[in-house]
């Protein structure tokens, strides 16, 4: 799949990413290694079991955030973006657990031509991230400098 040019996107799109992916004791334990985050709330059952509300690791909120934005690639931006401007309004309000299957809204919330470059332009997205009972586990707002559809 490739992603959408400037041109295509309209405010008010709403895009469900047809991936779905079952996040797993791995895939947290690595991320939280990789990034160097030894938080127990990642990455200690015994700690999240007798010293949180929680009883369970939660996945590790970056990791949420990283996959989320990643889920959202082939449909969106897969080859037509520039760079990522940045990511405001970011929130988790529903932890994620081992196991949990994410599933990705996107919606077009805005764009404008670029000041500075007659090729691109800015589009703004939303994106959420719901768990296998359609709790909302993460969303935010980004800022995407795209690509705009090359000259015939």
């Amino acid at each position: 799949m490739k992603g959408l040019y400037f041109e295509e996107f309209e405010d008010g799109l709403v895009i469900e990413h047809p991936i779905r992916r079952t996040v797993t004791e791995m895939d947290n334990t690595l991320f939280s290694c990789l990034t160097h985050n030894p938080q127990p709330l990642h990455i200690d059952r015994h700690f999240c079991e007798t010293e949180t509300e929680f009883g369970r690791p939660l996945m590790n909120s970056f990791f949420t955030l990283g996959l989320m934005v990643g889920i959202s690639v082939n449909d969106t931006t897969l080859g037509t973006t520039i760079a990522n401007l940045g990511m405001t309004d970011v929130k988790f309000p529903h932890p994620l657990f081992n196991g949990d299957t994410v599933h990705v809204r996107t919606t077009v919330v805005g764009k404008r031509e670029s000041r500075s470059r007659p090729d691109a332009g800015i589009v703004e997205l939303r994106h959420e991230a719901f768990n296998q009972e359609d709790r909302l586990v993460a969303v935010c707002t980004r800022q995407a400098f795209m690509r705009k559809r090359p000259a015939a």
